[in-house]
């Protein structure tokens, strides 16, 4: 791919990944993607033949930019920090305004109904991938039944986001990560 197509590409998937983060998946046009992009609607369906390929190739590239960030981030090596170090990112985050809660898991309900679209695949494969990434870090930490404790972490994680976004408090966050301790103490 030449260089001028991939900078275009790449603006189309920045510009679509933010109007789609901030007014939702579903919601978003075509029309404003290629505005906001600054390219004509034809450039647009020259790189992506429709709106949910589009959709699958935004969120392909942010679970892999998202990635790139979790292997990057510090923990502290004592479980209690750890746990204290995540959900406090996860209230930060939360904190920000327009948060409008984790791109991920707006895109499979917002998607409920479609089953078989792409992005509802990219969205699992990406919270799997979270999973198995707290599960390496769990086991590091020598936390017992480290998949298990994982699995449990991310389910209260996605339970706080979501109901800091349904209620703004973010004593949610404080919440999960007080049952995460008493999780990953079960040695």
């Amino acid at each position: 791919m030449a260089r001028s197509s991939a900078r275009t590409e790449q603006r189309i998937l920045d510009a679509a990944y933010g109007l789609f983060w901030r007014q939702g998946f579903v919601r978003v046009s075509m029309d404003q993607i290629a505005e906001r992009a600054k390219v004509t609607k034809r450039t647009l369906y020259q790189r992506f033949r429709s709106k949910d390929d589009l959709i699958a190739a935004a969120l392909a590239h942010s679970s892999e930019l998202a990635m790139q960030r979790l292997e990057q981030f510090k923990l502290p090596a004592n479980r209690d920090a750890m746990i204290d170090s995540i959900f406090g990112q996860i209230a930060d985050w939360a904190a920000t305004p327009r948060w409008s809660g984790a791109g991920f898991t707006r895109v499979a309900v917002e998607l409920a109904d479609l089953r078989g679209h792409p992005a509802r695949a990219i969205a699992r494969r990406h919270k799997a991938a979270v999973e198995a990434w707290f599960c390496a870090r769990l086991a590091t930490a020598k936390v017992s039944s480290p998949r298990e404790r994982a699995r449990e972490i991310v389910l209260l994680m996605e339970g706080a986001m979501m109901l800091m976004l349904i209620h703004g408090d973010h004593g949610y966050a404080e919440a999960a990560a007080h049952a995460a301790k008493r999780l990953v103490r079960k040695n």
